[in-house]
């Protein structure tokens, strides 16, 4: 059981750690401590419903239905176009810095609905979380369950420490230059996802 869960969790981190449409947001909401913890825990639900459906045999159903995943990869990719560019845009027309008084703040709803966007519309997130991890955990026959949950706790660790620990990076994000290279980065880890996405 315990050789099943350290598996699990080394194999969900290392699927997680590559920097992603996930993690950039993520890191920026740590970065303006804007409605982390909601961020952080909803990243973390749905890689577990993910990583669960694929566990439970929802991978070969994807597999036998391919389709659903090109759907996927267009939505994905379009709302990555368009995510990216607005990062771009920011990083052209705005100045942004930390300040403790920001009345800009956007509202849960919205930034919950980008975040399930980042996450839901991206294909990738399928392939590792179901397709990937659910064929993995098939070597594990009678303690897929500890696999599982493994892999689950590698997410909520993962995301939780990256939301959190961001803070630690404000003193360089008081000026509006390192804004600027952060949105820029933003933009081409989106736009390079979604051109690999229909390519």
């Amino acid at each position: 059981m315990l050789n099943s869960a350290i598996h699990g969790f080394a194999m969900g981190l290392s699927l997680i750690l590559p920097i992603g449409a996930q993690n950039a947001f993520v890191l920026k909401q740590g970065l303006k401590r804007e409605h982390v913890f909601s961020i952080c825990l909803c990243c973390a639900l749905s890689d577990a419903i993910l990583i669960a459906a694929g566990v439970l045999g929802f991978s070969e159903l994807v597999l036998l239905h391919p389709d659903w995943l090109s759907i996927a990869k267009y939505l994905g990719a379009t709302f990555l176009l368009i995510y990216g560019a607005q990062h771009f845009y920011q990083a052209w027309k705005h100045e942004q810095r930390l300040e403790a008084s920001q009345n800009n703040v956007p509202s849960l709803w919205k930034v919950l609905l980008i975040c399930l966007g980042l996450t839901w519309l991206n294909p990738h997130v399928y392939l590792d979380t179901v397709v990937l991890l659910g064929s993995i955990s098939t070597q594990y026959p009678n303690t897929q369950l500890y696999f599982a949950l493994g892999a689950i706790s590698a997410s909520l660790l993962f995301f939780f420490s990256l939301g959190y620990a961001a803070r630690y990076l404000q003193p360089i994000f008081q000026r509006p230059q390192a804004w600027k290279i952060l949105d820029v980065l933003i933009g081409c880890v989106m736009w390079s996802i979604a051109i690999s996405l229909i390519s």
